[in-house]
């Protein structure tokens, strides 16, 4: 799939909907040129007005172009990747019609991932717990960055499975920032980070990875409070991804002055 061909149906879908259709991964998988597992595409002359991608194990995105919908194209697509096996598809921002189209394929929601976003907060204070310090991301960070992450995400479907390739790529994007990635030290040792992001004029709290050895002594919020000095110097609206039952975290997000923005939810059969 080029990207010439991608880009206008995900731009019309992004701005009908308020959401993006795919996700940064197949984003980056795209311009990467990677092979799909999955790439269907349903055009009308020289345009596609309907695709299903995925690339490596991720679910899979569908796009239908607004002018094309309530005909039943989205239908078709997905039972047509159904039938080729498929089982996991994401819904982002979840909505309605994508909750009605998962109904009637017999999918359930499995997997939650809440969209916090950060508006026009109160100033943040960064207490670092005794022995830690926090700092700015150097190149020779990158290998336990990396480890770190694998660690604390051993559980996650996606961001555990991030290598130093993976790394390298995301760390090659045009929004990257060495400044705005923090890594946190204990006795020589990398034991946390705190990936920000800026695009377009808004903040992420990209990735905040701690070691489960350094849970429980505050400093998930520090690492994350310290990426918010930073956001909050650049950009009035910070976003961020977690999942809906991670409540440790969602504690520490709200407290914060996070609040529910939009979901993601991922259909299974």
């Amino acid at each position: 799939m080029s990207e010439s061909a991608l880009s206008e149906i995900v731009r019309r879908a992004a701005e009908f909907d308020h959401v993006a259709p795919l996700n940064e991964a197949s984003l980056l998988a795209i311009a990467e040129g990677d092979t799909p597992r999955v790439d269907v595409q349903v055009t009308a002359g020289s345009e596609v007005v309907a695709l299903a991608y995925a690339a490596g194990d991720a679910p899979v995105e569908l796009v239908v172009d607004p002018r094309f919908r309530r005909g039943g194209l989205g239908h078709r697509v997905a039972a047509s990747v159904l039938d080729d096996g498929e089982t996991r598809f994401w819904a982002h921002g979840d909505l309605l019609p994508a909750q009605k189209l998962a109904r009637r394929l017999g999918l359930r929601a499995e997997r939650t991932l809440l969209v916090l976003r950060r508006e026009d907060a109160p100033p943040v204070d960064a207490r670092v717990p005794e022995g830690v310090t926090i700092r700015t991301f150097t190149g020779a960070d990158a290998e336990a960055v990396v480890a770190v992450n694998a660690r604390a995400f051993a559980s996650h479907p996606e961001q555990g499975a991030m290598d130093l390739a993976d790394f390298r790529r995301r760390a090659s994007a045009p929004w990257f920032d060495p400044e705005g990635l923090f890594v946190a030290e204990r006795d020589g040792e990398v034991v946390g980070f705190h990936w920000t992001k800026v695009d377009h004029g808004i903040g992420e709290v990209y990735v905040v990875g701690v070691d489960p050895a350094a849970h429980g002594g505050g400093l998930g919020t520090a690492l994350t409070a310290r990426g918010l000095q930073h956001l909050d110097a650049q950009v009035p609206v910070v976003d961020l991804y977690v999942e809906a039952d991670n409540t440790a975290a969602l504690t520490v997000y709200r407290r914060l002055g996070f609040t529910e923005q939009a979901r993601d939810t991922l259909y299974a059969r």
